[in-house]
């Protein structure tokens, strides 16, 4: 008998512990993710990034849709990727490959960046966290900033399927009601 965390001994259905086990191995996987993202060199992180914004639908393909700019003298600019098809406008993105968490210090430094480029939106994303200062911070600028912590970047990959693979699916089943109503 499975128990249920919030609950005393309850059996859980095949469907609860289906899905129960389904979030433990995404949990896993996310955490295995991040361990893997941070041993690669901050060249390969920021490919990362970019690929992971094509894969939501930003820009067209990965060839034209962003690049990677980042190294010694970005002004702290590492990525460019158009924010749709046609290229009417462009995000610009920092990658930081971080264990620490990420202040707010960072956060303004790249809004200044965004300035200097005369851009009106940012992604920062980390592998570490956002500190509550920085998070303010970017809720209060005029410049549209997104802040994504390792958590979240984790679940984008395995969401958009960049560096995971399917290795299962399962199909559950259920009755169609639909159909058998109005049998004739």
């Amino acid at each position: 008998m499975k128990k249920r965390p919030d609950e005393g001994e309850v059996e859980l259905t095949p469907e609860e512990l289906l899905e129960s086990s389904y979030r433990g191995l995404r949990s896993e996987l996310a955490q295995e993710l991040l361990q893997r993202v941070g041993e690669c060199s901050p060249r390969f992180f920021e490919k990362l990034v970019v690929d992971l914004l094509v894969a939501m639908g930003y820009g067209g393909s990965r060839a034209d849709a962003g690049r990677a700019v980042g190294g010694s003298g970005d002004g702290g600019i590492d990525g460019i990727i158009k924010e749709d098809k046609l290229g009417l406008d462009a995000v610009y993105i920092q990658a930081k490959r971080w264990k620490e968490a990420v202040g707010r210090p960072i956060v303004q430094g790249f809004a200044g960046s965004l300035q200097g480029e005369k851009a009106s939106k940012g992604v920062l994303i980390t592998t570490s966290r956002f500190s509550s200062d920085a998070r303010d911070f970017a809720e209060k600028l005029d410049r549209r900033i997104v802040l994504i912590d390792g958590e979240e970047l984790a679940e984008l990959m395995i969401d958009q399927g960049v560096g995971v693979t399917d290795v299962e699916t399962y199909v559950v089943k259920a009755i169609d009601i639909d159909y058998f109503e109005g049998e004739w």
